[in-house]
């Protein structure tokens, strides 16, 4: 993947951090225990407010020193962050619909959020709150350590899966699972919105993929890269790892073929409305 030849525009990003390259060095993590409880709003969530510690601005407890302006992982996130902007820009422009770009704000170990206080065992999310990505600078290094899946296309989706999450904002389609999740009558229905939910963002990053894969050129083993950190961090393979066996009625995520499947839609057609999860039978997503 040729990140550096992406053109990107606009946006809102913030640095809370002291740096930290891409792979190689790195950021040690904890068990394999921990890290299955922090993955739950870890890769791809949406607003963990359980996890964090409850809503409201919080006191920001990272290092607040600027990256220097040539740090490989600071060049790489904006400039996914700046072209996923452009694409959503003009896909909304298409529809006759402006576009606001989320905030950005990179942090390592610690910081305030409207969603709580996110720390490092949190890691990438939106918050619907304040419409801000919030992302750990550490995850490159979690996801080559303890899912076995890296490489640049891979965390450009996970980048992209939050950028998915604010369109949704946008669309108020989060408000409107929000509010069918709490009339729901069970919590096995409750967590079916939220599956359809973090499916749909999987689609709308396969939907950027599919617009970036000539600037970028993007090839097999990169959708491969994608593919196998969807896989990783599906819902099934996470319970099987954690807990031994796997419950579907708890799912949040959606399985790995789940995943795979809802990125795969997006990157093959590039078209949002391709990604509808919630005019579809559950059992067949």
């Amino acid at each position: 993947m040729d990140w550096k030849n992406l053109p990107g525009s606009g946006g809102n990003a913030e640095n809370r951090s002291g740096g930290g390259g891409l792979p190689g060095g790195g950021i040690a993590v904890g068990g394999v225990g921990g890290l299955i409880i922090a993955l739950i709003a870890m890769f791809f969530g949406i607003d963990p407010g359980a996890i964090l510690g409850g809503g409201g601005t919080q006191t920001q407890q990272s290092q607040t020193t600027q990256p220097a302006q040539d740090d490989e992982a600071y060049q790489f996130v904006n400039q996914i962050y700046r072209n996923t902007n452009l694409v959503w820009d003009d896909i909304f422009k298409q529809a006759g619909r402006t576009y606001n770009d989320p905030r950005l704000v990179r942090y390592v170990r610690g910081t305030g959020t409207e969603c709580g206080t996110a720390n490092s065992a949190v890691g990438p999310f939106y918050c619907p709150a304040d419409q801000t990505i919030y992302l750990d600078t550490s995850f490159f290094t979690q996801m080559d350590r303890q899912l076995g899946g890296g490489g640049d296309f891979a965390y450009a989706y996970v980048i992209a899966h939050e950028v998915g999450h604010h369109v949704q904002n946008e669309l108020g389609i989060a408000d409107q699972v929000e509010r069918r999740q709490r009339s729901a009558r069970t919590e096995a229905e409750a967590n079916s919105y939220s599956v359809r939910l973090e499916l749909q963002a999987d689609c709308f990053a396969g939907v950027w993929g599919n617009k970036t894969q000539q600037d970028a050129k993007i090839t097999q083993a990169d959708v491969q890269e994608a593919v196998a950190t969807a896989e990783a961090i599906g819902d099934d393979n996470l319970q099987r790892q954690g807990q031994g066996y796997v419950a579907p009625d708890s799912f949040t995520h959606g399985s790995a073929a789940q995943r795979v499947k809802w990125f795969m839609t997006g990157f093959r057609s590039g078209n949002p409305n391709g990604c509808d999860t919630f005019n579809v039978n559950y059992n067949q997503l």
